[in-house]
This record gives C-alpha cells, structure tokens and sequence, in this order.
C-alpha cells in the first residue's frame, strides 16, 4: 500500500474534530471510519475512531479500537486513557490501570492546567487527569491503597479535580483541605512564563500596532518567523520547563504557513482573532483554535511597506544641526496657483528605514506667517533644539519660541497653538492644513508633531525618533494582570475550600457541620443542584426528613429536571408517609429520565408506602440493572425483602451493597437488622457496631445497638447506648421511649416519667408514650394518673384496647401490700 498522503490525513483529522465539536459524533465516526481505513497504521487515528465511540457510549467498541495500541509498550497517551476509560465501564480495571501505567513515560510529566482557552485546547489528558482515573480503577476494584496514591497524586499536580477529592473522601481519607487547594509549584511557574509571555506579546504588540512606520517597525524583517517568545511559537513543545512527547495527530493538525494571512471575508472581523492557525510540524497536543495575536497581526500588516520617495536634490542650507542627504517622501500639493502650498501631511521618512533629517529644494523651501523663507530643517533632537534656543545669534523668531517651548515641554501650549491657528486662517494662504499640528510645520518647519498619510490614506501617529522623555510612551504594566490572577486563584482556592470542608464534613457524617458550611456560602453559589442537594441530604442523615423535604422542594422548583439525589428525597416523603406527593414524585422522574435508577428507586417506595412490596422488588431491581454500583437500590430492596420476611434474599442484597461500597452504613445495618429478626443477636450487634463506626453520628445506629443489648440481657449497656442516642439527637421518640422503658425496668420510676415527660411534647400522638406512661404512674402508686394515661393509649391505639383493659384490671386487684412491694427508684 502507498504511503498515505499527509494533506489527506490532516483534512480527515480537521473534519473529525469539527464534527466532534459540534457534538455530531456519528458524522465523526463516519469520517474517523475513513480516515483509518486510508492510514490503519497510524496510533492518531486509533484515538480518533476509538473517542467517537466512547462519546457515542459503546464501550466494548471503543475498548476492542484502541486495545492494541493501547496495550503496547510506550503506549499512545490518548489511545491507553480511553481504552482505560472502556475497561471503567466494563468492570475490568486491572486491565485499564496497566495500560495506563505502560504509557506513563509519555505522561508522567504532562502538565495541561492553564492551557485551556477560547482559541487553545489540549486534546489528550494531562498527568492529573490520568491519576484520577487510575484511582477510580482502583477504587471500583477495592484497592483502596493505591486508589488513595493515585488520587493523592492527582491533586498534588491540580488541586482543583474535584473528582480526586470526592475519591478519597468516599474512601474516609483524613484529608488536610488547607494543604490541598493552594498554589502548587506546577502552577505557580505556569503563571510565571505566562507573565512573561504576556509581557513580550504586549511589547511587539505595542510597537508595530502603534506605530506601524517608525524607524524601528521598518527594520523588521517580516518574512522571518516569529521570535522564540511568541507564546503561540510551538517549536518549543514545554510545559513547565520540562521538553513534550510528540503525538503524530497533533502534529499534523494545524498546518499552514509562519507569516499570517489576513483573512478576507464579508462579516470576519481580522481583529477578533488571538490565536493563527500554525502549521508548525513541532506540534504537541495543543489545539489552536483561530484568533490572530497582535504580534502576528502587525507582521502582517507590516509585510505591505510603503512605496519609496523619488530622489531629490540635496542643498546646503541653514539648518539646526547636521544635514544629511536623503530621499525624501513624495509630497502632496494642492491644484492651485501658490505652489508652496501644502497638504494635509506627508509619508515620514522613518517609514522606509532611513534618517529622519532632509534637505529641501531652493523652491521649496518653506515660509513663516509673515512670508519670509524659512531655513531648512532637518528633524531635530533635543540637543539641536536647545542649542539654537541659546544661540545669541540667531534670530529670535516666533519658530525659535516654539522650538524653545517644545525643549522645555515636550509639546505646544495650548494657547500657542490656537494663536497659530488664527493667524493661519488670516493669511488665506489656499491649501493650507487648520490642524495644530500643521501649523506648527507651516510655521517652523518642525514635523516632529505632524500627522502622516498611511499607505491607505488613512492620517497616523507620527512616532519621533529621537522624542523628549516626556513624549514617550510608557509599556503597559503586566504586574496588574498577574495581580488579577492571583486574586482570581484566590477566590477560587476559597470557594473549593469551603465546598471541600462541607464535603469532608458530610463523608464524615457530621452534618449539621456542614450545612453550617454551606450556608457561608453567596447565595448564588448557593442556590445550585449540587449545594441544595448536599444540604437536603444533610439533613436527611440527621432523620429531620421534613427539612429535608423542604430543600429538596426548593431544589426540584429551581431545577425540575434534577434527578441526582432524589432517591433520598423519596425516602423522606415514604417515612412521612405522603404517598400522593410520593407518587406525584415518581411519575415526574420517570418523566425526566426513565433510565436513571433515582426514578426506579422513587417509584420503588412509592410501591412500598402502599404495602405493595412485590412492585417495589420490582422496581429497585430495575435501579440496579441500571447502575449495578447503585448501592442504595440493594438496600431498599433488601428492606423489602425483610418486610416479606424473606431474610436469606435480604442478606444477599444488603450484602451485594456493602460490596459495592464498604462504607455504605445502611448496609451493614440490614444486615443487623436481618441477624436480628433471625435472633443472632450477637452478630447483629457486630454488623450494627460496624455501621455506627462508619456513621457514629446517626442516632438510629446506636438505638439499634442498645436494642440488642437489651435482647442479651445487658440493660446497663443497653442504657448507656440509648443515653448517647439521645445525646446525639434529642428529639428522637423511639431512643427516648427505650431509654425510659430501661430506666423503668432498673427501678428508676422518677428518672423514667422525666424521660416520659419530654417524650410526650415530642410525641403528643403516640399511643406507647402514654401506655408507658401510665405503667410508671402504676409504679409511684398513683392509681389515677395510670388509668387517664392509659384511657388516652386505648383512644390513640385501639387495637391495643385489650391489653390496656388487662393492666386497668391488675391495677384493680393490687392490694396496698402489693404497692409496697414494688420499686420506687
């Protein structure tokens, strides 16, 4: 087969890639199709046609495109991070980790943060993005050690993968935040060589644009190529000081030629464009993507050099300093009769690259207001314009004056010129320019103030060479805009700080410390899907599911279509029992994405607060097919199971879900909870101990454990558990009530109608409350408080009526002996 053609390759590449960038990925497939079929052997090509079939989501394509070339040694940076993105998605993460690390000498040093822009892309992943993904593989794959390197790794070289952080706060990583979201060294010399890229773009942007025909914008070559500190010169191929790998597709992708071509066009505006489209073969992985720099733009402009003046005949004349013969500039002159009449300005001379300084013709010479010939001039420097000024012997005119105010400062006063501008009108002289700086050469023959006619017509700034300190122009200072980065960094840095403590915090289970967080938060910030929902789940893990459902309301009105999150949404309306607002819920998220386990799993506990537990099987074993590391469908459906009283599927389930995330405490406790059903308690005590180490603040977890205890016949133990449950959430009913039960049981009657008491203003309709009430009353002997309290359990209970109706009637039979006999704590 022939060599393929370069020109080719390099117009398949721009296709894919244009098509690409408009999100039209079959198109891009299509042509990545042709492109390796033209040039199969080329590992650019692989990645092409291997990324259109990841974006387009067929994994098993994109894994068997670039496995080959993914797998060998030195391996394409671009072909292994897909291949190891396939392998993600496919469950073989071993797989996709090797190939990573077969390619690391090619991205190790990889450095891509500051490098994106509107006209600028890197196509391949640098070395932070890499370890990120290297961590997911190993995390999926419960390597937690090297998931925790590898994430660790990330962040040192970007501190801003969000991702990274997530990784190693889900893994429970005591992270130190203040560490991780500063400058890191890699940024800090990527802002410098920045800056002082931005200097020297600003230099040669300021002298061509400025002033595109001084002396020293005629010196310039331009058919050179740009200098070494163009930062759009990629001959140099470095990021952070250290020398790029070169990748072939990048190579070829923006060929075309070192000088800019202007770009003709109706509606194109040349001026917007910052960045040429380059063809320098040396090309990395940088992607431009077409604005003009000022630089480059004034090379161009600068290649159209004005038309040379014809020669002219030299004279010795009076003059201000050293005379020089040169060619001058064409001039100008009006259709009238006065010959010595002048156009409006003449071309300089430093247009074309030769001293600034000319002799005029015997009938050119200029003349002053009153008529009188004026001496020749050369263009004068500071030092002749003070000597004339000091020269006894010359004549004190009124050109000298101006000459001895422009030595003094710099430029004509004001009123200077508007002298001159009267008395030029008044002379009537035909052709003869009005503009101040006109007059000033009508008058004296000074042209150091006088506008120039550009190649197009068009009036300049005429620069001097030789101008008076205070004429000159003073560079922009670049320290504003470094100053402004870093002011830019720093806000940033404390943004994902906070965003980064309120995570940590809520990983860590301490939620109401992070909703404290999230709250110092601007309100714009703080009003998006992601924060709402942080907030909302906050005060889910607390069981405060009324304020949950508050935030999650105010979260689905701002974003309806949100759907990550609201599986818990859905379970704090099931435990409220609102099954019309439950199953409006669902029927929405269907909705919105009827392939997102969320909606399978809203739908699921709608089923359930019905009582229709096979439907809700259903529909959370759906979630799970979706997302087979959903751990929260294996829960859910793990407690239908149990409400079936299908305790070996349920232990399967909640099993399956610890085993997709080891720090998934509800997990672990329908594992207890199903140990327990069983009555092996001490297991059950065992898996809720480990989903109280996980979660330490949940109030639930630790009643559970008091439960059990109680079960063993260990109620001091039971009531230490049940105190710090309390503690930890005070309004908890059912940690209270136990506690009052264990107290009452320990024969501590007064501490347990305290409990009682505070029990009832947090449960005023709870019928055990007042049952337990009233066998407490029965304890200190006070017959009637019993009877009210338990009158008022039978009225908010009745099925429990016959039991009441069995305490009412024990409590009639005791005689006063048997009073005395029971226990007043």
């Amino acid at each position: 087969m022939a060599p393929a053609n370069s020109h080719v390759v390099r117009q398949l590449q721009q296709l894919i890639y244009y098509h690409l960038d408009n999100h039209l990925l079959r198109n891009a497939l299509f042509i990545a199709g042709r492109l390796q079929a033209y040039d199969p052997k080329n590992a650019d090509n692989v990645y092409l046609i291997a990324l259109c079939y990841y974006r387009l989501g067929q994994l098993k394509s994109a894994y068997d495109s670039s496995r080959h070339q993914a797998l060998k040694p030195g391996a394409h940076v671009g072909c292994s991070y897909l291949f190891a993105l396939a392998c993600l998605g496919l469950g073989k993460y071993v797989e996709g980790s090797n190939a990573l690390d077969k390619s690391r000498g090619n991205w190790i040093r990889l450095n891509s943060w500051n490098k994106h822009t509107e006209s600028r892309r890197q196509y391949l992943p640098d070395a932070a993005a890499i370890h990120c993904l290297q961590g997911k593989l190993w995390q999926t794959y419960r390597d937690s050690n090297k998931a925790i390197e590898s994430y660790a790794e990330a962040l040192k070289l970007n501190p801003f993968m969000w991702d990274a952080f997530v990784g190693l706060c889900d893994l429970g990583v005591n992270v130190r935040i203040p560490n991780i979201f500063q400058m890191t060294p890699e940024m800090k010399r990527a802002l410098s060589t920045s800056n002082s890229d931005e200097n020297t773009l600003e230099t040669l942007e300021e002298s061509p644009a400025t002033n595109p025909f001084s002396q020293s914008a005629s010196n310039v070559n331009t058919s050179q190529p740009p200098s070494n500190n163009d930062p759009f010169t990629i001959s140099k191929n470095r990021v952070n000081g250290d020398v790029r790998p070169s990748f072939g597709i990048f190579d070829k992708l923006n060929i075309g030629k070192a000088s800019v071509t202007p770009i003709s066009g109706g509606d194109l505006d040349v001026s917007s464009f910052d960045t040429p489209t380059v063809t320098d073969t040396s090309f990395s992985h940088d992607v431009y993507l077409g604005k003009e720099t000022g630089d480059q733009m004034a090379t161009a402009t600068n290649g159209i050099e004005p038309p040379l003046a014809p020669v002219r005949k030299a004279r010795a004349g009076q003059g201000l300093g050293t005379e020089i013969s040169v060619d001058g500039p064409p001039k100008m002159r009006s259709n009238t009769i006065n010959s010595r009449s002048r156009t409006k300005a003449e071309p300089d001379e430093a247009s074309v690259g030769r001293p600034p300084s000319r002799t005029h013709g015997v009938g050119e010479r200029k003349r002053t207001i009153s008529g009188q010939a004026a001496p020749s001039v050369s263009v004068p420097t500071t030092a002749n314009l003070a000597a004339v000024a000091n020269d006894p012997n010359g004549l004190q005119r009124r050109s000298t004056r101006l000459l001895r105010s422009i030595t003094r400062s710099g430029t004509l006063a004001t009123r200077e010129e508007m002298d001159l501008k009267k008395k030029a009108k008044a002379t009537g002289t035909k052709g003869r320019s009005t503009n101040p700086g006109n007059v000033g050469r009508v008058v004296s023959g000074n042209r150091i103030h006088s506008d120039s006619v550009g190649v197009d017509g068009k009036e300049q700034r005429r620069p001097s060479v030789s101008q008076p300190s205070g004429l000159e122009q003073k560079p922009k200072p670049a320290s504003s805009e470094a100053l402004k980065e870093k002011e830019a960094l720093a806000w940033l840095f404390d943004l994902f700080s906070k965003l980064a403590c309120a995570y940590f915090a809520q990983c860590h289970f301490r939620s109401q410390d992070a909703i404290q967080i999230y709250n110092t938060i601007s309100l714009g910030q703080r009003d998006t899907p992601y924060i709402l929902s942080q907030i909302a789940r906050g005060y889910f893990e607390q069981g405060l599911y009324s304020d949950a459902e508050k935030i999650y309301g105010r979260l689905r009105s701002i974003f309806p279509s949100q759907v990550e999150g609201m599986e818990r949404y859905s379970t704090s309306l099931w435990h409220q029992k609102k099954e019309t607002d439950l199953a409006f819920l669902a029927h929405e998220l269907i909705d919105v994405d009827r392939d997102s386990p969320e909606a399978w799993c809203a739908v699921g506990n709608s089923f359930s607060v019905q009582k229709d537990h096979d439907q809700a099987i259903k529909c959370f074993k759906r979630a799970v097919q979706l997302d087979p590391r959903f751990a929260y469908a294996y829960t859910l459906q793990g407690h239908e199971y149990i409400a079936n009283e299908e305790n070996d599927k349920a232990l399967a389930v909640f099993r399956s879900a610890v085993g997709v995330d080891r720090r998934h405490y509800n997990g672990w406790y329908g594992l207890g909870q199903v140990f327990e059903k069983q009555g092996k308690y001490d297991f059950a005590e065992q898996h809720y101990r480990t989903a109280a180490g996980v979660n330490p603040s949940n109030s639930l977890l630790i009643t559970s454990i008091g439960t059990v205890l109680e079960k063993l016949k260990n109620p001091k133990a039971a009531l230490v558990q049940y105190t710090k449950a309390c503690d930890l959430m005070p309004p908890s009913a059912i940690a209270r009530l136990k506690r009052a039960r264990v107290l009452a049981h320990l024969k501590q009657p007064h501490a347990a109608l305290e409990e009682l008491k505070l029990l009832k203003a947090i449960a005023p309709d709870e019928a055990n409350v007042f049952f337990m009430l009233g066998s407490v009353h029965k304890m200190l002997k006070q017959k009637s408080e019993a009877i009210r309290n338990w009158t008022i359990a039978g009225n908010l209970d009745p099925k429990a009526q016959s039991q009441i109706k069995e305490e009412m009637e024990r409590l009639e039979d005791m005689s006063d002996e048997d009073y005395d006999t029971l226990p007043m704590g």
